[in-house]
């Protein structure tokens, strides 16, 4: 009896290790036909959604500096290294190396999931407290898109009231422009800009743009160009990384 009972005891022990080790995914979050209809425009965005961990590379164009993104996709903690600084965020403070001066911006804080966010439309407009719904057609350099308005809860986000329109190619159902507000310094009536995405490449399913434009904008016209950088080895991991490197190095400062 008392083998057996050892025996039982062996087999519930790895039945509950096994168990352990299964994956279990999250809900997947309820939204719109519209917007998911665009979401599935882009591929298998499912993937996105469940997955624990992202990279990519990134080129700032004219300057021609490139910056590698590491991000744990639920806790969005990031760390972003290029030549000139390490800048991170370990859960609850951004952080950048080797001191403050290495990065010539106003905002560390700000900077840190900027192009992250930009590069993850519209996946990341599934996020809770996102709500995306279907308004008014908008016309942009005289050809008309449908158009998508997002809004944030008062809690989501340190700059909730941001304005954010998706204007989706009517052919591909794919996400061309982005119209945007930035009231994170302070601007109540920011004008918007306008941010291309062009050349989708596929990652394992998920559709990313290669190449991201900013745009002055004015009288639904693009002006002149603000910034442009391109993407590379976009990849969707089953793993988070380790919590270790979003840490600040013993060298570096925290920064607003």
């Amino acid at each position: 009896m008392q083998k057996l009972s050892l025996i039982f005891a062996t087999l519930l022990l790895l039945v509950s290790s096994i168990s352990c080790q299964t994956k279990v995914e999250k809900p997947l979050p309820e939204l719109s036909p519209e917007f998911t209809a665009v979401l599935d425009s882009h591929g298998e965005w499912q993937k996105w959604y469940h997955a624990k961990a992202e990279s990519y590379a990134m080129i700032h164009e004219g300057v021609m500096v490139e910056e590698d993104a590491f991000i744990n996709l639920e806790s969005r903690k990031i760390r972003l290294s290029n030549t000139e600084f390490e800048i991170g965020f370990d859960g609850s403070q951004a952080w950048i190396s080797p001191n403050r001066e290495a990065y010539k911006g106003n905002s560390v804080k700000f900077y840190h999931n900027l192009y992250f966010y930009f590069f993850n439309i519209p996946y990341v407009f599934t996020d809770p407290g996102v709500t995306v719904e279907k308004v008014a057609d908008k016309s942009l350099n005289g050809k008309k898109y449908p158009t998508y308005q997002v809004k944030f809860d008062s809690s989501t986000g340190s700059s909730p009231d941001d304005q954010y329109f998706m204007l989706i190619n009517p052919e591909t159902n794919r996400l061309e422009y982005l119209l945007y507000t930035v009231t994170y310094f302070g601007n109540e009536n920011p004008p918007f800009s306008a941010l291309k995405y062009e050349d989708y490449r596929d990652s394992d399913g998920v559709f990313f743009p290669r190449i991201l434009t900013g745009y002055t904008f004015e009288n639904d016209s693009t002006k002149n160009i603000k910034y442009q950088v391109t993407f590379a080895d976009a990849l969707l991991l089953d793993e988070e990384f380790d919590s270790e490197i979003f840490e600040k190095p013993k060298d570096g400062v925290f920064a607003d």
